[in-house]
């Protein structure tokens, strides 16, 4: 079972605790059950036969066994709590480290929503079972089964009152728990739902609000929060007929008693403080009883929550990182595509099919497309966020396959088509690639990217916060610090996914004037849509259907590649196209002004 297996796993790190809290909760039991033994004595020895000494000296004895009994309680719960908390914290790194291991394609079958859910309210659920486990569960079979043979000292003739007693309550937990399993699954599956329509909203509020989809996004909302509440209010069902049904068994088992033991003491078989400590006795075996209800109350949601975690942990990966470098991390940085071929699972054809090219270090390679062309998974590929089905990837001849994460890194750096900001601090983000970077280097970065101005008029600078998302700074500007962050890193490879769609043309046409000299002896992969962006590119690719229908220089394609020529003729007043071909050129040291006059307009956010 899930549960168990987790619970073994983790245990042995704090088998000591567990083992000290065994103890504690036994010395503690031990003391409870002494206590209504020493109570009859005091009755029967004490007030019976007018013996004040006694009652005194059995009384000081009961007053100790109760401080130690509190004291020892204290410390097995002290220790249960650390054990539990520390349980929860190794469960949430584990979960957290499987999570960051997971290849996108497995990320995204779970869905962000379930993963978080899972992280948090999954590990929450077991963190406190094995807490009341330690402080309850433990101490509940002792208190049973010491209360049964406690009580059957003190009379045998009714301890027919504690079999039946004690099976009946256990009929009750057997159906509670048969009722509730598949409840508590359903309740997960629900807190996942939730999860991911709140996620969404938050998300997408902008888009939302601009659509004016208030109205509808409250209504699935409403539909998400109306079906977990519906699955929460059966369970509560279940919750509020336990305890009644409970307490009357705990009433009439004490009626019982009396009655019965009435008529056994009125005969002279049981004295006074005997029946009245097997009363106690009984009332603690049933209490014993009621926690391991309670406990069973949280067992089913735990195995739920368990079997969830265990379903995360036991996926395996597609991709699998050396452990050890093998081979030299790259040092020129030459990327070669060799029949490349990629498909999603279940799609029905391929996203990329037998693909070739070599990106050159000190040169730039440019690839353009149509939308869903496949330009961006080329990209994906050489960062091994997917591997190929068919083909291979190589860095200066060393497969990416066999290059670890930190290789990688050192290697590639990613500007993506979202850029995505960390909370923190612009300069934190920077750093996010190279945590060593002076600000030196960091503000040199922000001068390339044209993003220095806009950061200098901040009153921190470098110390100003960025919210998560970036969400504080606009979408130029976020695209901006993006690509700074990535020229801090000095990667061997820089791969620019459609990175500058949100720049106006006059800040694209400095900022391509400024990268060569930034990424100097670097190979440099451009993503674009915007034919202005690549027209000095050293080599571009013209991807269409996930093959490349065309290859070379601006001027090349131009004069012989039907597909690139209707991207230009796409992006420029047909009538300017046949009245001038020249002009298409985009020759870079026209700058900003040829790049206003023919480049693609773009709102920038």
């Amino acid at each position: 079972m899930a549960l168990i297996s987790l619970a073994l796993r983790h245990a042995k790190t704090y088998w000591v605790f567990i083992v000290f809290v065994l103890v504690l909760q036994l010395l503690s039991t031990m003391a409870l059950l002494w206590l209504p033994s020493l109570n009859a004595q005091i009755i029967d020895r004490g007030i019976a036969l007018g013996d004040t000494d006694f009652i005194w000296r059995t009384g000081g004895i009961m007053l100790l066994a109760s401080f130690g009994q509190l004291a020892v309680a204290v410390a097995a719960v002290y220790f249960g709590a650390r054990t539990a908390m520390g349980f929860g914290r190794d469960l949430r790194r584990e979960v957290y480290r499987k999570v960051d291991s997971l290849a996108t394609l497995e990320a995204t079958k779970f869905g962000a929503g379930t993963l978080i859910t899972r992280g948090t309210n999954d590990v929450q659920q077991i963190q406190m079972l094995v807490l009341m486990t330690l402080n309850f569960m433990v101490s509940a079979p002792i208190m049973m089964i010491g209360g049964i043979i406690m009580a059957l000292r003190e009379d045998a003739g009714l301890s027919w009152l504690v079999w039946v007693s004690v099976s009946v309550l256990a009929v009750i937990v057997g159906f509670l728990v048969w009722a509730l399993l598949p409840l508590f699954r359903v309740m997960q599956d629900k807190v996942d739902a939730i999860n991911n329509v709140l996620r969404e909203q938050i998300m997408g509020i902008r888009v939302v609000r601009a659509f004016v989809r208030e109205p509808f996004e409250t209504d699935r909302y409403g539909v998400a929060n109306r079906e977990i509440t519906d699955v929460s209010v059966k369970v509560g069902n279940i919750f509020v007929l336990m305890f009644p049904v409970i307490m009357m068994v705990l009433h009439l088992a004490t009626g019982a008693v009396l009655w019965f033991g009435g008529y056994r003491v009125a005969d002279g078989d049981i004295q006074v403080g005997s029946l009245t400590a097997f009363l106690q006795y009984l009332m603690q075996i049933l209490m014993a009883v009621m926690m391991g209800v309670f406990m069973t109350m949280m067992i089913p949601r735990a195995v739920v929550c368990a079997e969830r975690i265990r379903e995360l942990l036991d996926t395996k990966s597609t991709l699998s990182f050396p452990e050890a470098a093998t081979l030299e991390t790259p040092e020129a940085g030459r990327v070669v595509f060799e029949n490349v071929t990629f498909g999603f699972p279940g799609a029905e054809k391929p996203v990329i099919k037998n693909v070739s090219f070599a990106a050159e270090p000190g040169k730039t390679t440019a690839i353009i497309g149509s939308t869903g062309a496949g330009k961006t998974v080329l990209l994906n590929l050489a960062l091994r966020l997917y591997d190929p089905q068919q083909g291979s990837i190589t860095v200066d001849g060393a497969p990416v396959s066999e290059l670890t994460r930190d290789q990688l890194a050192d290697t590639l750096s990613l500007v993506p088509q979202r850029p995505y900001m960390f909370s923190g601090t612009i300069g934190s983000n920077l750093r996010f690639g190279r945590t060593a970077a002076t600000d030196e280097e960091l503000w040199e970065a922000l001068r390339v990217a044209q993003g220095e101005d806009f950061v200098r008029e901040r009153e921190l600078g470098l110390d100003e916060p960025v919210s998560q998302g970036g969400t504080s700074v606009s979408g130029g500007q976020r695209q901006r610090l993006s690509i700074a962050r990535a020229l801090v890193s000095k990667p061997k490879v820089y791969l620019f996914d459609d990175s500058f769609s949100a720049l106006d043309v006059a800040t694209d046409a400095r900022l391509r004037a400024a990268l060569p000299s930034a990424t100097q002896g670097a190979t440099t992969i451009i993503v674009a849509q915007r034919v202005s962006t690549i027209t000095d590119a050293d080599q571009i690719l013209v991807i269409e259907g996930g093959e490349i229908v065309g290859r070379g220089t601006h001027d090349e394609l131009l004069g012989s590649n039907e597909v690139y020529q209707e991207i230009v003729r796409s992006q420029l007043e047909q009538a300017e196209a046949d009245d001038d071909q020249e002009r298409i050129a985009f020759d870079s040291s026209a700058g900003a002004a040829t790049a206003a006059a023919y480049g693609a307009k773009r709102e920038v956010e």
